[in-house]
């Protein structure tokens, strides 16, 4: 119990931003039955100089049991914690009762029923994790090390495999060949809304980053650094703000983005220069980056969904300004991918990928991300145009008179 204790409490710290003594003074306190923390981590937390949010975070996580109390009914009343694990918990509970199973049975049939229900692999997953991390252990394991359950998973993941698109479901080349053009340029004569879209879009390609990161950028002075004869930009996010991934690597990891001097148009440093310069009168109490230019919402912070938005339009402004048909399910997440697929193309190391995407193997790009950006093969080209330059000998017997005898 005490290591199972353990490492749920390691999985809480790995996800706050606390300083290192603090963070190993609250690993080594000792363990109390049905709690993750010692009562008396509160006065430790109250040591550090956190900010209120961390505080109230942390706090609350102390109050929390590790699992619901079982009864009669079901479940009891208790303290889940939020987040992905809740609603799939809730989901099992309905199931059960609904057929009259018990909720904390070993033979409860709620992972057969998602399969049959065409739930993917990794969907299964997750509700298994939320399951195994409310559910009481049986035969002294919990329910995701069940070997009945490891064995269904690995079936699952054999039958429905995670399959990765591996074709970009737009041009690069010509989106870039879009941006170069009005109502994109000249920059100070283009209005804010397409400069918005042309420097979210800039920003996303050349840093290959989550829309959740470039939201949090900010244009204080700690986080906005320009260099010499803007050669290149330094960015920070928000202090506050925490990636999808926390490691020492990513927390406030900065993102380095340099001019692009053969064509202007596309640099995105000049273009973040403009944007800056045009939104800093809107910014009245905030510092984020990008801010809306809608008039009713004028200069207000703007949201992750609209950020997204605001490049998926791009891609897609970009092919109805050629009279394209619009490729269908643009999101602004593909520009990872797409980014750092040419990236691998134009040869650059997988080690400097995976730090600017934040991932931390190769094999996440290899899987997941990359995609086919390389032009069509040349190879039929070079073979059927040998025959008409003459330069390759036939083969197959000849006449004296010049007539052909395939074999």
């Amino acid at each position: 119990m005490s290591s199972a204790m353990m490492s749920r409490r390691q999985i809480w710290l790995a996800q706050t931003s606390l300083p290192e003594n603090i963070r190993k003074e609250l690993t080594h306190m000792p363990i109390v039955p049905a709690r993750v923390f010692h009562p008396d981590s509160q006065g430790v937390l109250d040591k550090a100089e956190q900010s209120r949010r961390t505080r109230d975070c942390v706090r609350r996580i102390f109050s929390r049991p590790t699992a619901p109390r079982y009864g009669p009914r079901g479940p009891q009343p208790s303290h889940h914690p939020p987040g992905a694990r809740q609603e799939p918990w809730r989901q099992h509970a309905g199931f059960s009762h609904s057929r009259h199973h018990a909720v904390s049975s070993s033979s409860n049939p709620v992972l057969p029923s998602l399969l049959d229900s065409g739930r993917a692999a990794s969907t299964i997953k997750v509700y298994t994790a939320a399951i195994s991390f409310f559910h009481e252990a049986v035969g002294g394991v919990t329910i995701g090390r069940h070997p009945l359950v490891s064995q269904f998973i690995k079936g699952t993941c054999r039958l429905r495999p995670t399959r990765s698109p591996r074709a970009p479901s737009w041009d690069l080349p010509l989106v870039l060949r879009s941006l170069t053009q009005p109502p994109y340029e000249p920059l100070d004569q283009s209005t804010l809304k397409f400069l918005s879209h042309k420097t979210a879009f800039l920003l996303a390609i050349c840093s290959a980053k989550r829309v959740g990161e470039l939201h949090a950028l900010s244009v204080s002075a700690d986080c906005l650094r320009w260099k010499a004869d803007d050669t290149g930009v330094s960015l920070w996010p928000n202090p506050a703000f925490l990636p999808k991934v926390i490691n020492p690597q990513t927390v406030n990891q900065v993102i380095e983005v340099g001019a692009f001097r053969p064509d202007p148009t596309l640099c995105p440093v000049r273009a973040l220069r403009a944007y800056t310069a045009r939104t800093h009168s809107l910014r009245c109490s905030h510092s984020q980056l990008f801010v809306c230019f809608r008039a009713d919402k004028l200069g207000l912070p703007v949201s992750k969904q609209c950020l997204s938005r605001w490049v998926a339009t791009a891609i897609s402004e970009a092919y109805s300004m050629q009279s394209l048909p619009v490729p269908g399910n643009v999101v602004a997440h593909s520009t990872r991918s797409v980014a750092t697929s040419w990236a691998a193309l134009q040869g650059v190391p997988f080690s400097d990928i995976c730090a600017a995407a934040s991932w931390s193997v190769p094999c996440t790009f290899t899987r997941f991300y990359r995609v086919n950006v390389a032009s069509p093969s040349p190879l039929g080209s070079a073979v059927l145009s040998a025959a008409g330059r003459g330069g390759v000998e036939s083969s197959v017997p000849r006449d004296a008179d010049g007539t052909s005898h395939p074999r």
